[in-house]
């Protein structure tokens, strides 16, 4: 399940500073082109512990130390930081840190299978909306039937834990009856399709608190017109998460070129 994404005014927001960030750097600029931690810091509105942080986990390449041992950086460092933080709202934190790695130890071809995997996990998001939107339109009342469905089978089905079904059925998501004579859970078609629709709902970044009430409105087959707003929100989401791809794209393309080409 991918991680809940920030609003798409946030995005915006943060791709705006990003743009901005380059003249702050170029204020801070020292003689031939070197930059203090604290230059490379304040101009991302960062802070020298976090430079060096992200030097060690290998997001910036190795700095350059004076005669008395204090890193001086170059635009080099500034265009990878750029970078990373542009990389960051499409990709996540995880994600973007992994390609930077990749990228600074001359393997672009790992950075980009990175991306690759990115985009092909947004597709499968937006597929995942689509399926949750053609689901909700075609919902009729199910009866409740005798179940026939176990904890074990369904949690297979839904390739999660019996630990998380257990976890939904807590939150109201799912309401399972218990056999009498062996006390396991037993589940009917519509806890079936309430699983489904949860787990469908989760992968959108949705919590349980905020699942529940959706889930007993399908439940009841009262309508969706409820539902409707967080599926706007949902494919605005998506749409915020592909701009932030493309910037993201745009900000590594600048870094590859700019950087020394690899031995031989």
């Amino acid at each position: 399940m991918p991680a809940i994404m920030p609003s798409t005014l946030s995005l915006n927001l943060r791709l705006k500073l990003l743009r901005d960030v380059d003249r702050t750097v170029g204020r801070n600029l020292q003689d031939g082109g070197r930059l203090r931690p604290v230059d490379l810091a304040r101009g991302h509105g960062l802070s020298t512990q976090a430079i060096r942080n992200y030097e060690a986990a290998g997001i910036l390449p190795g700095a350059e130390r004076t005669l008395h041992g204090y890193r001086t950086y170059t635009p080099l460092h500034a265009q990878a930081l750029r970078t990373f933080l542009a990389l960051v709202p499409g990709h996540g934190h995880q994600t973007a840190t992994s390609i930077m790695q990749a990228v600074n130890r001359d393997a672009p071809e790992d950075a980009l299978r990175l991306i690759d995997e990115s985009h092909a996990q947004l597709l499968d998001d937006r597929r995942t909306l689509q399926a949750v939107e053609a689901a909700l339109r075609d919902l009729d009342p199910v009866p409740r039937e005798r179940g026939d469905t176990f904890v074990g089978p369904l949690s297979r089905r839904l390739g999660i834990r019996p630990a998380t079904l257990r976890k939904w059925e807590r939150a109201g998501l799912v309401q399972p009856r218990r056999d009498p004579r062996t006390g396991y859970r037993v589940y009917s078609e519509a806890d079936v399709r309430d699983a489904l629709l949860a787990h469908q709902l989760r992968r959108g970044g949705y919590l349980l608190e905020q699942i529940a009430p959706l889930i007993a409105q399908v439940r009841s087959a009262g309508g969706v017109a409820p539902l409707e707003s967080m599926l706007c929100d949902w494919r605005a989401r998506l749409t915020a998460r592909s701009r932030a791809m493309l910037a993201g794209a745009a900000a590594l393309d600048a870094y590859l070129d700019r950087r020394p080409a690899p031995p031989g």
